[in-house]
């Protein structure tokens, strides 16, 4: 299976690394190659060492890919194509994502696992995956926390002043609490979001367009394409976060 990327992506991807101050793109067939073997990681699920040849060295890629992470070049990349935004409403949701056994065991030195977003819920040894996305599904901003966290811990970290250009937050009943529909009244946004079966009085909401909110659903099942986000391999929350938030790049490239 031929795994690289098109010539649309590598354009777009191109013209923001050349105006990065942190990245230094080099030759241009060797950045190409490179993130070419990088999404074939990602897509595989592969172990790096298991990196076919013809695709380049496993520690080369494995370095540079670590470094841009540090950096904050993937998330850069993704705030820069979230420019581009629809925000006539937007969407948030969270999936619980299994760990393999080989994401266990972060090292002290970097403040060991239980401050590396994994933990244990129903599903098992596991991290929680939170999402925000635009009217037309494509991702604004994403987060990580433990396995057992609830969704409404995701909301805080998902929730940015840009959102009051939105007139609606759509998400599911896991998002029900009082405080956090205060704060979008406050923002002057609509809560388009189901009330709880344990509400003493039921809240109503816009049933019509609290169905578009399957656009943070599709999103959700599009980057669990990739086989390193559909199953957490990394020891450390950053790698992993980094790996998922070049998948969302790729998703504004579709």
């Amino acid at each position: 299976m031929k795994i690289n990327l098109s010539d649309h992506q590598w354009q777009r991807i191109l013209s923001f690394l050349l105006s990065h101050p942190r990245v230094n793109v080099g030759r241009h067939c060797e950045c190409r190659a490179f993130l070419d073997a990088l999404l074939w990681i990602m897509r595989t699920g592969a172990q790096w060492r298991a990196l076919p040849s013809d695709r380049g060295r496993w520690n080369t890629v494995y370095r540079r890919f670590r470094a841009w992470a540090a950096k904050g070049v993937f998330s850069d990349m993704l705030a820069l194509f979230a420019d581009d935004a629809d925000f006539e409403w937007l969407s948030i949701d969270s999936s619980t994502i299994r760990a393999h056994m080989s994401a266990a065991g972060a090292p002290h030195t970097a403040g060991g696992q239980h401050t590396q977003a994994l933990g244990r819920s129903r599903g098992g040894f596991s991290t929680k995956i939170h999402v925000k996305v635009d009217a037309l599904g494509n991702p604004l901003k994403l987060a990580l926390t433990a396995g057992q966290r609830n969704d409404k811990v995701g909301w805080l970290m998902l929730r940015e002043p840009s959102d009051e250009i939105a007139n609606a937050i759509l998400a599911d009943r896991g998002y029900d609490a009082n405080w956090i529909r205060n704060e979008l009244a406050e923002m002057g946004i609509e809560a388009v979001i189901p009330p709880t079966k344990s509400r003493a009085q039921s809240i109503d909401y816009d049933r019509d367009l609290y169905k578009e909110r399957y656009v943070v659903e599709c999103f959700i099942g599009k980057v669990k394409w990739y086989r390193r986000v559909f199953t957490r391999f990394d020891k450390l929350a950053p790698v992993y976060l980094a790996f998922l938030t070049f998948a969302s790049c790729l998703v504004w490239l579709r």
